[in-house]
């Protein structure tokens, strides 16, 4: 007699029921041609930042003007991405049902209306959901009922526009739940938009760290969408919603090294590598520089990205057009014309070589080489050495930071760049976040904080700074381990001062 065999999709996989037991295959029937098709129609994209997620349209200096979209399309961008902050009072009630007010709805519409009227494609998105990212099971209807309409209001227009779920999820919505908040509203979007293209983003403010936790549905239409931003202490110096240490990173350069380019593709391994197995197209949403960078440094880091990008056949979309990382100035009615050739004319260029001085290599022959472990918030972990660094993981608890592996009393010299190489394993694929940073209060990251991969590929990985603080003999390497119980090994450690040629 034949077996009876029953089966059902799940996310990102197919359940096979065989009458004597249940296996879960991945799922390898989704064709996401039309996905990839469209990705590459995305090309080379621009934002319109601080215009619509701004509280009120004005409320940042930057407001929309007509025209800008002919700009745009006139410098030779394929699509702009539209932020929106859908969730004021002003624009959408705070009570069921929850109905976006007919004016704001049609000021959106009146925009991407002239967007497409132009020849540009559309990615329209969430953004700036603070209720949600604070109360996500409270503001979960709202979420819902909120994409419902959008969805309906835009049913009718062509395939050249997609839709962005939301915008850089953090807060209390994790990413776990994110998975399923995702999920739930494709599933409203589907009523009204059964094909057309939409982005789901990564949960912990849209970077690369998150990305291994997705689940993507079992649905043709999905592009992954990332955003980039490191090093950090480059491209957010002097930004004052960052924090105070931002002024700290003034005059931080980048100079468009090998060993700054190396650091970049280490970065990128998992998402490229997550991203072929589903068959998603990538879409660099945001990457930026702002504009207490020297123009020089920002020139140099977005002209490798662009072309970077394009090489590995990403879209990408550049943050943003008029406001502090912008190309364009609305006073002076005048483009940061190296910046725009940077973005779509540049070549690229031949890196900068380096010359290394070695200033810290692991030795864990016979014990742990000053390493320690600590572990906060419930989380139970335990360190050994001899051959290699072993950090054994019982529980994670519910911060990257609960679980720290740390190599104090490093020495950094202000101005002076940096490069960490390190090799790790662990039994099956995680990430976890790499920094240098100081050993006291405020405990903040000289490098910027930069994700990581472990599986059981033992390829070196690196990342490189520029000690843009004042010099700290006394800092330390950390490696943040929480929010897993998956093992991990530290084979070597290695610091270098970098110089260019």
């Amino acid at each position: 007699m034949a077996r009876r065999r029953t089966t059902r999709l799940v996310t990102g996989a197919l359940l096979v029921v065989l009458g004597t037991g249940t296996v879960l295959l991945p799922l390898h029937a989704v064709d996401r041609s039309g996905a990839h098709a469209m990705n590459a129609r995305l090309g080379r994209g621009i934002n319109m930042g601080n215009m619509f997620e701004a509280p009120s349209e004005a409320a940042w200096g930057n407001p929309w003007r007509s025209g800008y979209f002919r700009m745009i399309a006139d410098l030779g961008f394929d699509h702009v991405r539209i932020p929106v902050r859908w969730e004021t009072p002003a624009r959408t009630m705070t009570t069921p049902p929850y109905t976006i007010t007919p004016t704001f709805m049609s000021r959106i519409r009146e925009v991407v209306d002239e967007a497409m009227g132009e020849g540009l494609l559309v990615v329209l998105n969430m953004h700036h959901h603070d209720a949600l990212f604070a109360d996500p099971r409270g503001q979960r209807d709202r979420f819902l009922a909120q994409w419902r309409q959008i969805a309906a209001a835009f049913a009718d227009y062509p395939d050249e526009l997609l839709f962005e779920v939301l915008n850089e999820p953090h807060g209390n919505l994790s990413a776990t739940m994110w998975n399923d908040f995702f999920a739930d509203a494709l599933a409203e979007i589907r009523r009204t938009n059964p094909t057309r293209q939409v982005l789901l983003g990564t949960a912990e403010y849209g970077g690369l760290g998150a990305v291994p936790r997705l689940r993507p549905p079992a649905d043709p239409n999905i592009i992954l969408t990332v955003h980039y931003y490191n090093p950090f202490s480059f491209t957010h110096q002097g930004a004052d919603w960052v924090g105070s240490q931002s002024n700290a990173w003034l005059g931080t350069t980048w100079n468009d090294t090998d060993a700054e380019r190396e650091s970049i593709e280490s970065e990128f391994r998992v998402t490229r590598a997550f991203a072929a197995r589903h068959d998603l197209p990538i879409h660099v949403g945001e990457f930026g520089a702002y504009s207490t960078a020297d123009l020089e440094s920002r020139v140099r880091w977005t002209r490798f990205l662009a072309r970077w990008f394009e090489e590995q056949g990403w879209s990408w979309a550049y943050w943003e057009f008029s406001a502090g990382f912008g190309i364009y100035s609305p006073s002076r009615r005048a483009y940061v014309q190296e910046l725009v050739d940077a973005l779509l004319h540049d070549p690229m260029s031949e890196p900068i070589a380096v010359d290394a001085v070695e200033r810290y290599r692991s030795d864990f022959a016979r014990g742990t080489d000053g390493w320690t472990l600590g572990t906060q918030g419930g989380a139970t972990a335990r360190l050994s050495g001899g051959g290699a660094l072993s950090v054994a993981i019982a529980r994670g608890g519910s911060e990257n930071w609960h679980v720290q592996l740390v190599k104090p009393g490093v020495a950094l010299e202000r101005g002076t760049a940096y490069r960490v190489r390190f090799v790790g394993t662990s039994p099956v694929e995680r990430t976890a976040t790499a920094y240098i940073g100081r050993a006291s209060a405020p405990w903040d990251a000289y490098s910027g904080y930069t994700a990581v991969a472990f599986s059981p590929d033992r390829s070196e990985q690196t990342f490189t700074f520029t000690m843009g603080a004042a010099t700290d003999r006394n800092a330390r390497l950390v490696f943040d381990l929480g929010l897993s119980t998956v093992d991990v090994t530290i084979e070597s450690v290695v610091i270098e001062e970098v110089r260019a040629r």
